[in-house]
């Protein structure tokens, strides 16, 4: 089941990344490359020498030339967004180390599924599109997936259920104009509303406010991050649930963010909305019904992303 995977940056994320699939089982071959390489070295030394109690596979620090015949490359590089400081902010910084890796890991990994993960997510994503050369099918960015798991983790709290009956998306940008299409919300196949009132909770009240739970969800990444730092173990959870989607041959739906051509109205842009994920990458999106107010969201989102890629040297 297991593929070959390399990832590109061996810091929080990267490295977590990297353990989160050897444990898993879900990569055969791991390669981590970063332009530290005693660090990368290292990181993969130490899950290495865990490796007799999991799923066989094979964990070694690297160069771009490593990662030749990849079936997944995972990018984290880039610098790493500080308390106080919006996934925006980073733009320019990131845009640029984008810029300079993508012709060495393209060259070496043509056939890849590209997962990008570093912020500003939908940006690099755009990025890697407009400069890879690779069709947009195979370039993923993790975008509103992680969103998705916050929400759905929200509300299993929010009624004390489990997870798994929670039913339910995050779309548009992986940031501050991201946003809850209710509409489609649902636990255990009904509707999240009428299951509220169910339990005699009333809707966008005291016990349950779909306002309070969409700024749980926008701000949970600036909380962590004042809280301990960084963020790393549920966005590595989330990339390990992707590279399983890719791996197996059912296609999932999943809430990511890749380029967007003319569904609900919007092109050339990367943000999230519902994409089928099967082997080779994205194979289509599926078109949600939305309400008028969240078409509107959604639309607004883009076109913040549009503003700030118009501001960009790409």
């Amino acid at each position: 089941m297991g593929k070959k995977v390399s990832i590109i940056g061996a810091g929080y994320v990267g490295s977590t990344i990297a353990y989160t699939l050897a444990v898993s089982g879900n990569a055969s071959e791991i390669v981590l490359i970063d332009i530290n390489e005693s660090k990368a070295f290292g990181e993969a030394m130490d899950i290495r020498q865990g490796a007799p109690y999991i799923s066989p596979t094979t964990i070694y620090s690297g160069d771009y030339e490593d990662a030749k015949d990849s079936d997944v490359v995972i990018v984290t590089s880039g610098v790493a967004r500080r308390p106080g400081q919006s996934r925006l902010d980073l733009a320019q910084i990131n845009v640029d180390i984008s810029k300079s890796i993508i012709p060495k890991i393209t060259r070496v990994a043509p056939n890849a599924v590209y997962i990008v993960v570093s912020n500003p997510v939908d940006i690099l994503t755009y990025v890697f599109c407009k400069c890879s050369g690779l069709p947009a099918g195979q370039i993923i960015g993790t975008g509103c997936l992680l969103d998705t798991a916050r929400f759905r983790s929200r509300l299993a709290e929010n009624f004390s259920i489990s997870m798994q009956n929670v039913h339910g998306v995050v779309f548009g940008e992986h940031g501050d104009t991201s946003f809850i299409p209710w509409s489609l919300a649902t636990i255990s196949g009904i509707h999240v509303d009428t299951y509220a009132r169910s339990r005699g909770l009333s809707v966008s009240g005291s016990g349950f406010d779909h306002e309070e739970i969409e700024n749980y969800v926008r701000k949970s990444g600036a909380t962590i991050i004042d809280a301990k730092g960084a963020t790393y173990y549920a966005v590595s959870l989330t990339v390990n649930h992707i590279v399983k989607c890719l791996n197996r041959g059912i296609d999932t739906a999943l809430s990511l963010s890749s380029l967007m051509e003319g569904e609900y109205g919007i092109d050339d842009v990367c943000l999230s909305v519902l994409s089928i994920v099967g082997k080779g990458g994205i194979r289509g999106k599926l078109i949600s019904p939305l309400t008028d107010e969240e078409i509107a969201k959604l639309h607004h989102s883009a076109d913040t992303l549009k503003n700030v890629i118009s501001s960009l040297k790409i």
